[in-house]
């Protein structure tokens, strides 16, 4: 298969990041595996001409280290999420591309260091905001700050003790 050269890390990164919430999404409706569906995806939808655009120029590994991360800290990605709702919502209760998004972008919180925050957050409420004109993606910010600032205090409290 031939893949076209990223323009920016910027747009490879982002391709990769709405790949993987679509895999993550196709995963829990399906009940595919985690290896079927990148090998799904690295095989017949990366790189190819493509209506959404940003998976032409996807970044394969940052792709896969994604849904793989996801799928493998899953448990704590969720107790994560789970922490930061609201009283009485349940994740289940989140609509299943809004979470397959938040699931993505907990664990680039949790595990990529290396992506600032903003970056992050800015990233997967775009990605929301592109399936849905209502206020998911206003939710979707609102829980992914309340995420990342919690996680930054835990940090900051685990260097000062």
């Amino acid at each position: 298969m031939t893949r076209t050269k990223p323009s920016s890390i910027t747009d490879a990164r982002r391709g990769a990041r709405l790949a993987a919430v679509q895999a993550l999404y196709q995963m829990e409706m399906s009940g595919g595996g985690v290896k079927s569906t990148v090998r799904e995806y690295l095989d017949h939808r990366l790189g190819e001409d493509s209506e959404t655009g940003p998976l032409e120029t996807a970044d394969v590994d940052f792709f896969r280290v994604l849904v793989e991360g996801v799928v493998e800290e899953q448990a704590l990605i969720d107790a994560s999420i789970k922490a930061r709702l609201a009283k009485g919502w349940r994740l289940e209760r989140i609509d299943s591309i809004v979470r397959a998004a938040v699931r993505a972008a907990t664990f680039e919180l949790l595990r990529r260091a290396d992506v600032p925050v903003a970056v992050v957050i800015d990233e997967y409420v775009g990605i929301v905001n592109a399936f849905f004109d209502g206020p998911e993606g206003g939710f979707t910010n609102g829980l992914l700050d309340r995420l990342a600032r919690e996680l930054k205090a835990n940090d900051l409290r685990q260097l000062t003790s």
